[in-house]
């Protein structure tokens, strides 16, 4: 399970002329001795940037480690080849975004993630992201290795076996966390409330994702959710088949560590509660003709007597709080809980070359009153920070407190 983003396959072809040019300029630079400020004109004229940008500074650092760079370790035999360097270069430019989910891949890194989202899946069972410029788990999946071993929502992942994680961005740490069923993977974890970092060896394992669990507390009906996969929604519609049957009014819908999924899932369950037509959420691009709005497809079951309320924590991120977030400013649910995640963007991954690909994000999601999710996520109406003393003796505080505001 992963976030969604859309997959296409054709060439983005501004970076690819942008990259003829850099061997072209290069090559021309070094036989005809063109200037450096001559080579950053004919680039910019040919990838339409500003002539305020300048090249000049890049060719000349080329240049000077051509001519000077030697390896620190005397012992070094292994030779950067031009190309490394150009990977580099666009990796460079990629981490000037300041975005940790548009991501470069090089051949091999490419491979590899083309491979994770193919659907082989063995590891941990977790969900991570970056917040703040840190590593941090998003949500562990129910009964997953990560789960079993106590990783929470809202750790921080400091160090993945020896290696500490600071610079990783969240494709490098995956393939570091993730491998063959069986074998160990060692996480140091900086966690609110403990003094010491906890180290936690966990075993991987195959991952079964898990989708919905249903329960009954008195006149209360309970959905838990775990993800928004492509079976989830039609899990959902039969969860919510079996509320009506029970004859009871209030529901509470628990996020609480799910992660998100696909978008067309979140839109599917919102449409049981909105009336057709009715703003779900907005896709914003760079390109304001481009805005998508996803609306209600106005399924619309329920009457005024509906009682619902969502629970949200830090662990609740993107499809999560696309549904919590359009159920709450439509007026149909109150949220109780804690501060969401904030994971409100969409990702697009794009072939660069035959070998190589850039996920890089496209658009931005928008809660129906234009609330953007990345910038901060959402607030509960009610905030109720989870008692772990509490939960050890069986009692879910967050939980109890939604039953106690539809019992009002």
């Amino acid at each position: 399970m992963r976030d969604f983003f859309k997959y296409r396959a054709y060439a983005f072809a501004i970076i690819l002329v942008a990259l003829g040019i850099f061997f072209v300029g290069f090559y021309t630079g070094k036989t005809s001795q063109l200037k450096n400020n001559q080579i950053s004109s004919i680039i910019n004229k040919n990838v339409g940037i500003g002539e305020e940008v300048d090249f000049a500074s890049f060719w000349k650092a080329w240049e000077v480690i051509n001519e000077k760079y030697v390896p620190t370790s005397a012992s070094s035999t292994e030779e950067i080849s031009d190309q490394t360097r150009v990977y580099g270069a666009i990796e460079g430019m990629v981490r000037s975004l300041g975005d940790p989910y548009t991501i470069f891949f090089p051949p091999v890194e490419s491979k590899n993630f083309e491979e994770e989202i193919s659907g082989n899946f063995e590891g941990v069972g977790m969900e991570i992201g970056m917040k703040d410029d840190v590593l941090m788990v998003i949500a562990p999946l129910k009964n997953t290795p990560a789960y079993r071993a106590g990783i929470k929502s809202g750790d921080k992942i400091v160090q993945i076996d020896e290696k500490p994680t600071s610079g990783l961005n969240t494709t490098e740490a995956v393939s570091l966390i993730k491998g063959p069923k069986g074998t160990k993977v060692k996480l140091t974890l900086v966690r609110e409330g403990e003094e010491e970092p906890l180290v936690i060896e966990v075993i991987r394992d195959v991952i079964n994702i898990p989708t919905i669990d249903t329960e009954a507390k008195g006149d209360v009906f309970i959905i838990r959710l775990y993800n928004f996969s492509a079976l989830s929604a039609n899990s959902f519609r039969g969860a919510l088949r079996s509320f009506i049957e029970s004859g009871k009014y209030k529901l509470i819908i628990d996020l609480r560590g799910n992660p998100g999924g696909y978008l067309e899932s979140a839109v599917d369950m919102a449409s049981w509660f909105l009336p057709a037509g009715k703003v779900i959420v907005k896709e914003d691009f760079k390109e304001e003709k481009d805005a998508q709005v996803f609306r209600s497809k106005g399924y619309n079951i329920f009457n005024d007597k509906l009682r619902l309320a969502i629970l949200i924590d830090e662990g609740s991120a993107s499809a999560s709080e696309i549904l919590a977030g359009a159920l709450r400013e439509h007026g149909v649910a109150t949220l109780v809980g804690t501060q969401s995640f904030g994971k409100g963007s969409v990702q697009e991954l794009v072939n660069i070359t035959s070998d190589t690909s850039l996920k890089v994000t496209v658009a931005r999601w928008l809660t129906p009153n234009g609330l953007s999710i990345s910038d901060g996520g959402l607030t509960p109406d009610v905030i109720e920070k989870f008692d772990q003393e509490k939960f050890k003796d069986g009692i879910d505080n967050q939980l109890n407190k939604a039953i106690e505001i539809l019992d009002e």
